[in-house]
């Protein structure tokens, strides 16, 4: 082990990193052993590179004075989808796809419900309104019920994090993957980016034998499917796009077979990645935009918006920027291998963001747990893959598909996903004559949950299971 220290400490030096070091005697032999290894999967040839733009320097987000909405296909439920395109022809093209296995879940589940009050991995947490399903849950029985109408294998992958990922496994196989064979679930941990110090990019230390990590990002989930090995195991079961979602989105569905077969098969598409939008429901949205960028079509977040195009309208009163992404996308297979085809040097472009970190002085040896941002942490967007593709299409989806759970209250949080999840499930039973109750101001006054192994959409609802009326006030699941 130690006769590799000399050529690590001269990469140190030469990049100014020696501190890395600076408790290395004191450590017992796995624990250096440990620390080398780190140091040893660092590109410092990259990382200088990165430390000069993102550290050193703070980029700045330039927009063209041409930025322009991006086009988008209308909602199939909208009267402008008429003359636009083929909503059947589409529909029966995905679901050609799907009955050919050519289609894998992806879901990005990296997170933790630190901020929901929740002491585990984000997919554990109870979602459904009167049930309380754990996430993973109904992830795994939209795939079951997918499996059963398209009587195909659907595999799923699982991109979890460092910090989750034993616990996201243990979760999944001690509730016997929720009725999913265990060889078609490929989990994997998402990478990592070394902590800087925001002063002069030093690579700060979590500890004496270790240094400060954090993942990478969600768009490093295009990467992680490379280095794990999944892109691998896609291509031996023939799979050839990947429906990608993110873990917090209950009404996300697994697999949509119009947006698939728009993905592949419309006149302006390269079934490179494709991503679904829904209408912004007010200028101030958190949700990035879709627009045209140079030509190309890319999501701008929110932040980077300026004021007064995010508050635009056109002619009719409908803002100009209106297409929120809601981190729905699908991906060619192909097209991941070919950003991912240069290991050095990954095709997305990464991201500053100033954090709080906690980490070893090297003075003293002690941990220090700064009360302002010192850090910057690098990470990459999967969104920033848009434009990197030939052509990209957007599609519109209701907000139907959209009641994420990030906070503990207000916005996003568990009680207005419950509501967002009774509201579409009371139209479901309403288009099939079931009486509703609702309030003066049109709200469903029961709470109502459908599972997706009883109905993936509208039309699969058991007509002759249904209730005739649903009284005031009450608890019902389907």
């Amino acid at each position: 082990m130690n006769d590799r220290l000399p050529a690590i400490q001269e990469e140190l030096e030469a990049h100014g990193q020696s501190h890395v070091l600076a408790f290395f005697d004191e450590l017992d032999p796995k624990r250096q052993a440990a620390l080398l290894d780190q140091v040893d999967a660092i590109n410092f040839d990259e990382l200088q590179a990165l430390i000069e733009t993102y550290v050193l320097n703070k980029p700045t987000i330039e927009l063209p004075d041409s930025l322009e909405p991006a086009p988008f296909y209308c909602r199939p439920d909208d009267p402008q989808h008429a003359n636009q395109y083929d909503v059947a022809e589409y529909r029966r093209i995905g679901e050609q796809l799907l009955g050919e296995g050519k289609v894998a879940a992806f879901t990005v589940a990296g997170g933790q419900g630190t901020r929901l009050g929740w002491n585990g991995p984000k997919g554990t947490y109870p979602a459904t309104p009167v049930t309380g399903k754990p996430l993973f849950q109904v992830f795994a029985e939209q795939i079951r019920a997918a499996q059963n109408k398209y009587g195909v294998t659907i595999p799923w992958y699982i991109m979890t994090s460092p910090i989750n990922d034993a616990d996201t496994r243990r979760f999944i196989t001690d509730n016997n993957c929720f009725g999913l064979p265990r060889k078609n679930i490929f989990m994997f941990p998402q990478g990592v980016m070394p902590t800087l110090s925001a002063d002069d990019g030093k690579l700060l230390l979590a500890s004496k034998h270790e240094i400060a990590v954090h993942p990478d990002g969600h768009g490093g989930a295009i990467k992680a499917l490379r280095t794990s090995g999944a892109i691998e195991d896609m291509a031996g079961r023939g799979v050839e796009h990947i429906s990608y979602f993110q873990i917090d989105n209950p009404l996300a569905k697994v697999v949509d077979p119009l947006f698939l077969g728009l993905h592949t098969a419309a006149p302006d598409t390269s079934s490179e990645v494709s991503s679904k939008m829904v209408t912004k429901a007010y200028p101030e949205e958190k949700v990035g935009v879709f627009c045209k960028v140079n030509g190309k079509v890319a999501v701008v977040e929110y932040s980077d918006l300026p004021q007064k195009l995010a508050e635009q309208r056109d002619e009719s009163g409908v803002l100009r920027f209106n297409a929120g992404s809601i981190a729905i996308h699908l991906f060619g297979v192909s097209f991941v291998e070919q950003l991912t085809a240069d290991a050095d040097h990954f095709g997305l472009p990464f991201h500053r963001a100033e954090k709080k970190a906690a980490y070893v002085d090297t003075a003293s040896g002690e941990v220090v747990n700064p009360a302002n941002p010192n850090a910057i942490k690098l990470e990459t967007f999967v969104f920033d893959a848009l434009p990197l593709a030939q052509q990209s299409i957007v599609f519109e989806t209701t907000r139907d598909e959209f009641a994420p759970i990030k906070n503990a209250s207000g916005v996003d949080s568990p009680a207005s996903s419950h509501e967002v999840q009774s509201e579409r499930n009371a139209r479901w039973l309403e288009s099939h004559g079931v009486k509703v109750p609702r309030t003066r101001n049109g709200k469903v006054d029961a709470t109502i949950e459908i599972s997706p192994l009883t109905a993936m959409e509208q039309a699969d609802l058991p007509v002759a299971e249904l209730p005739e009326t649903v009284a005031a006030g009450s608890v019902l699941s389907l």
